[in-house]
C-alpha cells in the first residue's frame, strides 16, 4: 500500500516562521510618513522639479517606496508623475555616472615611449600638416595623386 506523502509529513508546519519572532524586534529610526498625505495633496504635480528629484535617486531611478516613505497609492502618482516630466525633457531618464578614473584601455601605457612625449604624437611646436618634416600643403603638380598618365 502507498504512502500518502502529505499526511505524514509535518514538516512544512516546522519551517513557518513563529508568529513572535519579527513582531519582538524594536523598530529603529523615526517611522516614515507619506509626504502627500500628510498635506492632503489631492495629487502630484509633474512640474514640480525640485519635489521629484526627492523621489529620484542620483542614477535617475525611481526610488522605493521603503526609502521615500510614500504611501501605495501616492507612489503610483509619483511614478506617474517622474514618467511624464521624463518625456516632456524635465527629469532625466538616466544619469552619467561621474568616476576618477577613465574608463578603457589607458593611453599613457602603451608602447615603448609612452609617457616620454606626454601622450602626443606631434611636437608642441609643429602643426600636423609638418609631422614628417615635408610642408604637405604645398604639393608640387608633378607629384599629384590621380595625374600619372
Amino acid at each position: 500500500m502507498a504512502r500518502n506523502p502529505k499526511a505524514t509529513t509535518k514538516k512544512s508546519q516546522d519551517r513557518r516562521p513563529r508568529p513572535g519572532a519579527a513582531s519582538s524586534r524594536p523598530r529603529r529610526g523615526k517611522p516614515k510618513v507619506c509626504i502627500f498625505c500628510s498635506k492632503h495633496a489631492t495629487w502630484v504635480d509633474y512640474k514640480d522639479i525640485g519635489l521629484l528629484k526627492r523621489f529620484v535617486n542620483d542614477r535617475g531611478r525611481i526610488k522605493a517606496r521603503g526609502a521615500t516613505g510614500t504611501c501605495s497609492q501616492h507612489q503610483g502618482d509619483v511614478a506617474t508623475a517622474v514618467k511624464t516630466a521624463r518625456e516632456l525633457a524635465l527629469l532625466p531618464y538616466s544619469v552619467r555616472a561621474a568616476s576618477a578614473e577613465p574608463r578603457g584601455p589607458r593611453t599613457d601605457r602603451r608602447g615603448p615611449n609612452a609617457g616620454s612625449q606626454g601622450g602626443d604624437a606631434f611636437d608642441s611646436d609643429s602643426s600636423p600638416e609638418q609631422a614628417d618634416g615635408v610642408d604637405q600643403t604645398e604639393v608640387d603638380e608633378d607629384d599629384a595623386p590621380g595625374e600619372d598618365l
